[in-house]
């Protein structure tokens, strides 16, 4: 399969945004591309850095105005494409949502991120209520896609449920980046921890990864950018094949847009010469659903 990938810089414009979206989404269906995945919250800035109220009137409802946008390109273009929304469900009710538009045009489905940071400049507990839809693969006409979002890129029991359902990829929209008070060395040690533990998922589960970051700086506070420190997104999507072997990695400092094509019957070879699924040993693994063992 022909997977695009659109690493961008935002901008306050969302309007723009979406445009340049639009152009990089038809130059990689003209390359070959079948499924494209975007960063996650495409559309804007990452407001998350401050709470702000006012910063729910991006919101919209899902299907909405950018399923609307997104599903008229896939249709016409005949791909796949991994979207990701501030989802309004209803007033003071607010989701971080993965949405797949088919290549008719229509929701294939979409996930709901359940795991919610809420940390310095990452104030998400503030916005998206955690997702209640569970860990569920999203059927579609190029495979079931496993797709999750950013901070649960950090589980390996996420990556896990997904494949246990027949995922054939794991894809994570992201967005993350460098704390500015942080040496150079401790920056780089997290951007390298960061892929490591997705590679890792692609190994123990025997399935290519997906990973689409933010790029470049974005402010604090979009009103008055002058006053925030903002964030410095490292870049770096990637894509992992079934051993966790780096097929593509996109730059740490300018924006990037590929086609990168994956053996999907690769991942059934690899696990056919190591069969983690089959010496698991799900009659010992009852304490994983405890906070913490006394």
């Amino acid at each position: 399969m022909k997977i695009g990938i659109i690493q961008q810089h935002n901008t306050a414009d969302i309007d723009n945004n979406k445009q340049r979206l639009a152009t990089q989404i038809k130059m990689l269906a003209s390359q070959g591309a079948e499924l494209i995945v975007l960063q996650e919250l495409h559309n804007g800035l990452y407001f998350c850095q401050e709470e702000c109220v006012s910063n729910f009137d991006q919101a919209e409802p899902i299907p909405g105005p950018s399923t609307a946008f997104y599903g008229q390109l896939a249709r016409e273009l005949q791909v796949v494409i991994v979207t990701s929304l501030f989802e309004r469900r209803t007033a003071g009710l607010y989701h971080n949502t993965a949405v797949v538009m088919e290549k008719d045009g229509s929701v294939a489905g979409m996930y709901r991120k359940m795991h919610i940071p809420d940390d310095p400049a990452y104030y998400e507990k503030f916005y998206f209520t955690p997702g209640d839809l569970g860990f569920q693969p999203i059927d579609t006409s190029v495979g079931r896609l496993g797709v999750l979002v950013c901070w649960d890129q950090w589980y390996p029991e996420a990556a896990r449920l997904m494949a246990l359902q027949g995922a054939e990829l794991l894809i994570y929209p992201t967005a993350i980046g460098y704390d500015s008070h942080d040496t150079t060395e401790e920056q780089q040690r997290q951007r390298n921890a960061w892929q490591t533990v997705q590679r890792g998922h692609a190994v123990a589960n025997g399935l290519p990864v997906i990973s689409v970051n933010r790029v470049g700086w974005e402010p604090t506070y979009a009103s008055a950018p002058q006053e925030g420190e903002g964030i410095q997104f490292w870049g770096t999507s990637f894509v992992a094949g079934p051993q966790g072997e780096l097929l593509y990695e996109a730059p740490e400092n300018r924006e990037a847009a590929a086609v990168i094509d994956i053996d999907m019957k690769r991942s059934e070879n690899v696990r056919r010469w190591w069969p983690f699924l089959r010496d698991r040993r799900i009659d010992h693994y009852q304490n994983l659903t405890k906070r913490f063992i006394d």
